[in-house]
């Protein structure tokens, strides 16, 4: 009887693993399952060493969750600056030079983080200069200027916070001043037909107009209109070529003052002794305080600049009202008279009373139009103006940032 044929073999196995025939030893034995709950407290680790890197500023960059640095522009005396409204409206009058650029200074100061600025009230006698009997700025020419279209008369009526139709009222009741402070502002230029905003500080000597709360309205160099500061969230870089003293710790910010004024004490710049000007006017009405104001010497003051003045002593104390004009805080002047005689103040030329408020309608205007466009906010012509949120409450008279 034939021999059984042998079965074929059987696939081979993967080199290093032995055949299924060829294992020996018992079975390994199967993987315990893991509990759910000790499952859900690895899982909870895990994501809590997450959480706590994520915390610990892992995987983040601080300089990108960092405030960005904000530009503060720093604007010389005659310059007009960018995006200027208008051209100048500052009269030629024989008044000191203010002080020139800084020899070899740089455009741009490095970042200072924190920055406190003292405050002085718009009302505090001396804080702004003039010229006797003429001011410095030409308001009525300001306002034609402004009104030679209907967007800039808008745009600059926006910056100003005042309705459109109370722009020639608001800008005949400013008075016309020079700063005798580097002073902070917010100042707002034209641009593109819109009105632009810029942190600015213009140098001491500035001719200005401001409100009757002693507030810089507008600067006069560029037509633009100005409002308080706006404190910085983060370093502040100033930017442009400094004059000589500019010194970033002697920057001031003017707070306006708590009431409405009908007069300011000034500095007349050519002789230094006081002129109390009626606001509103254009120094015509300009006269000498009935009371002298105490003398208040101060190294924030430097309009005029110390080389075109020399020191005098303190005004004696009076027992009672004075009409004599005694030196002020700063030195005498050389001295001199205006370019121009006494002006009276500028005539609407419709009729109307230059300090009732009613504003003539523009050339390109028909009676009864209004520059307002439909749904625009019409903010009330003259603002109450408060510091920036960011000045300490202890102390009224510093500005942070």
């Amino acid at each position: 009887m034939p021999g059984r044929r042998a079965a074929p073999p059987g696939p081979a196995s993967p080199p290093g693993i032995a055949s299924p025939s060829a294992r020996s030893g018992p079975p390994a034995p199967p993987t315990a399952p893991v509990p759910r709950g000790r499952r859900s407290a690895a899982v909870a680790l895990v994501a809590g060493v997450c959480l706590a890197t994520l915390l610990a500023g892992c995987g983040t960059d601080p300089v990108a969750d960092s405030p960005a640095e904000e530009d503060i522009l720093l604007e010389p005396v005659a310059a007009p600056g960018p995006d200027p409204y208008t051209a100048s409206t500052v009269r030629a009058l024989s008044a000191p030079a203010p002080r020139p650029p800084a020899p070899d200074a740089g455009t741009r100061g490095a970042p200072l983080r924190a920055q406190t600025l003292r405050t002085l009230s718009g009302g505090t006698p001396g804080l702004y200069g003039g010229v006797e009997a003429v001011g410095n700025c030409d308001a009525g020419r300001q306002l034609d200027l402004v009104r030679e279209s209907r967007d800039k008369a808008r745009a600059f009526a926006r910056g100003a916070g005042v309705s459109p139709a109370g722009l020639s009222g608001f800008l005949r009741g400013l008075t016309p001043v020079v700063l005798r402070t580097d002073t902070r502002v917010t100042a707002h230029g034209f641009r593109d037909g819109s009105d632009v905003s810029r942190q600015s500080v213009l140098q001491a000597g500035t001719a200005v107009l401001v409100d009757r709360r002693g507030t810089p309205r507008v600067r006069c160099a560029g037509g633009n209109p100005l409002n308080p500061p706006v404190a910085a969230d983060g370093p502040v870089v100033h930017r442009g070529r400094p004059w000589a003293g500019y010194a970033p710790e002697r920057i001031v910010v003017i707070e306006p003052a708590e009431r409405v004024a009908d007069r300011l004490v000034i500095v007349d710049v050519l002789d230094s002794s006081w002129i109390d000007r009626e606001t509103g006017t254009d120094g015509e009405r300009d006269s000498r305080p009935e009371v002298i104001p105490p003398e208040a010497r101060d190294d924030l003051y430097s309009y005029p600049p110390a080389a075109s003045r020399s020191r005098t002593p303190a005004p004696a104390a009076s027992s009672g009202p004075s009409t004599a004009a005694t030196a002020p805080a700063v030195p005498p002047a050389d001295p001199g008279v205006p370019a121009e005689p006494p002006l009276p103040p500028a005539d609407p030329g419709d009729g109307s009373d230059p300090g009732s408020g009613t504003d003539p309608v523009p050339d390109d205007l028909q009676p009864g139009d209004d520059l307002t466009s439909p749904g625009e906010d019409d903010p009330e012509s003259d603002p109450e103006l408060l510091l920036p949120a960011g000045a300490p409450e202890d102390d009224p008279g510093v500005f942070a940032g």
